[in-house]
């Protein structure tokens, strides 16, 4: 079963798009996550098998990337500082690379588990 979602919603109406669209990027830029160098994939908690096995399937080049930008993240952490502005990610740069490997992910278990509950029924 999917979860409603309102950023439907507010996509497939321009009037309201134009109107959130300003305070959705307040938003994202008062999250601080890319004055540390970090994407908005990167913040997505590791803990469950759905997000272990999207890693697992992560080309070898965008893996190195992504524990790059979190070592240096969480280094700017301790240290209590923040990246250069030329350093930091920019709204260009922020897209996504882990969710879609998610979505497609759900899709798949959806689909194995319509396979496992089908029922034949002979004439």
């Amino acid at each position: 079963m999917s979860v409603p979602s309102f950023t439907n919603y507010v996509v497939k109406r321009p009037f309201l798009r134009r109107w959130m669209q300003p305070i959705a990027e307040w938003y994202t830029n008062a999250a601080g996550y890319r004055r540390l160098g970090l994407r908005a994939d990167d913040l997505i908690p590791e803990e469950s098998e759905l997000v272990q096995t999207a890693l697992r399937r992560l080309p070898p080049k965008e893996a190195y990337d992504r524990v790059f930008r979190l070592r240096r993240a969480f280094q700017c952490s301790i240290s209590h500082t923040l990246l250069p502005a030329e350093e930091q990610t920019k709204p260009e740069e922020d897209r996504e690379y882990l969710s879609p490997i998610i979505r497609e992910l759900q899709q798949e278990a959806q689909e194995r588990e319509d396979l496992d509950t089908l029922v034949v029924k002979r004439k």
